[in-house]
């Protein structure tokens, strides 16, 4: 089968490799035909030639197997050893291994889930992201009547924004150093910031300090203490995505004279999650038309990769089809 490698930053080449058997799936899995994946901002800095502490292989070095790295995926089902999936159903979630650049994936059934049949697979690589953010709205309890911020407007933070609205936030800040104005108020930004996170959390009062504040940067250790400095006393601070570092920095003595509570954790339960991913959609179509907004074919994954790595106005997510 084909697969596309990383054999140097910002480098990927075309190669063959042997396709996954049927006979060799474990209890559970199943192997997918890829029809789509989505860039996550986690998979940048690898793409930039960054070595993850997360993706590493046995001797320590930094992981560089073909397909790799994407564990955003749509894909036909081909061969399945989970109960609640067959052969031909078509299924949105984690690729596994992180290794969705490639014509056939093996995953976990468990982190797959069925979508409407009416959704391009293009479109409906949006499923994971919104799980993943669903998930981590949940873990902050109530949101309904707060002012919440949102720090870093990527197409992880817009879907923060989308879903603390809809969830009955009554004040919705987002804040980006880049220019989002273009797209901010389709995702329920009330209050677009077009600041550095340490200006605006610097910048306010005790009257103007939100409830909840979202990190949605998730490649820098500054914005931690940005968003501690931000929190009104008592308020909710949620830390989302991958840490490029494994040790942060922490504003500790804030944190404490402020009573605050950290949010923060991967996604359990993602075949639930995906599900309940796929009623939020069908709640808000909206999210069909503005979310994905540039796709690639497959073969142009380079292209695809700089671009999410680049982003210009009105772009939110990447996506490559097959």
């Amino acid at each position: 089968m084909w697969a596309h490698a990383l054999t140097a930053p910002e480098t990927f080449e075309r190669v063959l490799v042997p396709t996954p058997r049927p006979a060799n799936l474990d209890d559970g899995q199943v192997l997918l035909r890829t029809l789509a994946g989505g860039i996550c901002g986690s998979d940048l800095p690898i793409f930039r030639g960054r070595r993850s502490w997360l993706w590493q292989d046995d001797a320590g070095g930094a992981r560089s197997v073909p397909g790799f790295p994407m564990h955003e995926v749509v894909g036909e089902v081909v061969a399945s050893l989970h109960p609640d999936l067959a052969a031909g159903d078509r299924v949105v979630g984690w690729a596994s291994g992180c290794d969705a650049l490639a014509e056939f994936v093996v995953c976990s059934g468990d982190e797959l889930a069925p979508f409407g049949a009416h959704l391009r697979p293009e479109v409906a690589i949006l499923l994971q992201p919104l799980a993943c953010v669903l998930y981590a709205v949940d873990q902050l309890g109530r949101v309904d009547g707060s002012t919440a911020a949102v720090i870093g407007l990527g197409p992880i933070g817009l879907l923060f924004t989308h879903v603390l609205k809809s969830r009955g936030a009554a004040r919705v800040i987002g804040v980006d150093r880049a220019d989002r104005s273009d797209v901010a108020d389709a995702f329920g930004v009330d209050e677009y910031a077009h600041l550095s996170s340490d200006t605006w959390a610097g910048g306010l009062g005790d009257a103007d300090r939100p409830d909840i504040v979202v990190e949605a940067v998730g490649h820098q250790v500054s914005t931690m203490t940005d968003v501690v400095t931000a929190a009104a006393p008592g308020g909710r601070v949620h830390y989302f995505g991958l840490p490029d570092d494994a040790t942060y920095p922490f504003p500790m003595m804030t944190f404490l004279r402020k009573n605050l509570t950290l949010v923060s954790g991967v996604t359990r339960d993602r075949r639930r999650a995906l599900i309940g991913a796929g009623s939020y959609l069908a709640a808000h179509r909206d999210l069909e038309s503005t979310y994905v907004t540039d796709v690639f074919p497959m073969d142009h994954v380079q292209q695809a990769f700089a671009t999410a790595a680049a982003p210009k106005r009105g772009q939110v997510k990447v996506a490559v089809t097959t």
